[in-house]
C-alpha cells in the first residue's frame, strides 16, 4: 500500500469519526485541516526540493 492510500484511508476515518461524535463546525475544521496539511507541507518547500520532488513523482519511486 502506497503512502498516498494510507494518508486517504487515515484522512476518511478522521472524517467518518468527527461526523459521528463531534459537532458540524469542528467537522469542518477536521476536513479542512486534512486538506490544508499537506498543502501547507509542499508551500514550505523550497523551488529546488519540488522540482526534485516531482522528478521522484514522474519516476515512480515508492512503487
Amino acid at each position: 500500500m502506497s503512502p498516498v492510500q494510507k494518508y486517504a484511508i487515515g484522512a476518511g476515518i478522521a472524517v467518518l469519526f468527527s461526523l459521528f461524535f463531534l459537532p458540524g463546525w469542528v467537522t469542518l475544521l477536521v476536513v479542512l485541516g486534512l486538506v490544508a496539511a499537506p498543502v501547507v507541507g509542499y508551500l514550505m518547500l523550497d523551488p529546488s526540493q519540488r522540482e526534485r520532488l516531482k522528478r521522484a513523482r514522474r519516476r515512480g519511486i515508492g512503487h
